[in-house]
Formats: C-alpha cells, structure tokens, sequence
C-alpha cells in the first residue's frame, strides 16, 4: 500500500476525519475508484462501489464506522475519485456524526 501521496502542494489528501479514522485519496492512483483509511497504526484501502477492502486492514469496529460514512458519502466519493484522476483539488467530506 502507497504510503502517502502528497498533492500539488505537498499536503497529505485528507477528506474527511472523524472518530480517530482519517480518509484520504492519493492523487496518480490505480482503479477501482477507492479511498484509503486510517486508524492508529492501521491502514486500509476500500472500494468506493462494492465498499469492500481491497488492501490493508482496519480494527472491525472502525471499519463498520467507515462503511457508514461511506454509503452516506458515495457520490461525493466518486466526484472526488474524478478529482484525483484529472489532478483536480479535493473536496472535504463531512464526517460522521
């Protein structure tokens, strides 16, 4: 697993950050359309569509919060997976409440 690629201007692509987890897409990424999160020392790579783990691993609890996150956030996902292809600025995501 990539272990940060940074954007344009060097800052680390954070999303979105809640509970501890930080959600993060790298610019010059591979498909599917995936994001990666965070938690502690673990990190994971999940698909957008299937919000299945493609990489990595993520305590059960954490993940269950990120899948959360995810289905409330897919499209806003999906848009910023379209940022990162054509090396666009990111939107920030709302956390999960």
């Amino acid at each position: 697993m990539r272990n940060g690629a940074r954007n344009n201007n060097g800052a680390m692509p954070q999303i979105s950050q809640f509970f501890g987890i930080i959600i993060s897409m790298f610019y010059d990424e591979h498909n599917p359309p995936h994001f990666h999160a965070r938690y502690g020392e673990y990190n994971c790579c999940i698909d957008i569509q299937t919000l299945s783990v493609i990489e990595g691993h993520i305590p059960p609890r954490a993940l269950g919060l990120v899948v959360e996150w995810a289905i409330l956030h897919r499209t806003e996902l999906m848009a910023n997976w379209s940022h990162v292809e054509k090396m666009e600025p990111l939107e920030k995501i709302e956390p999960l409440k």
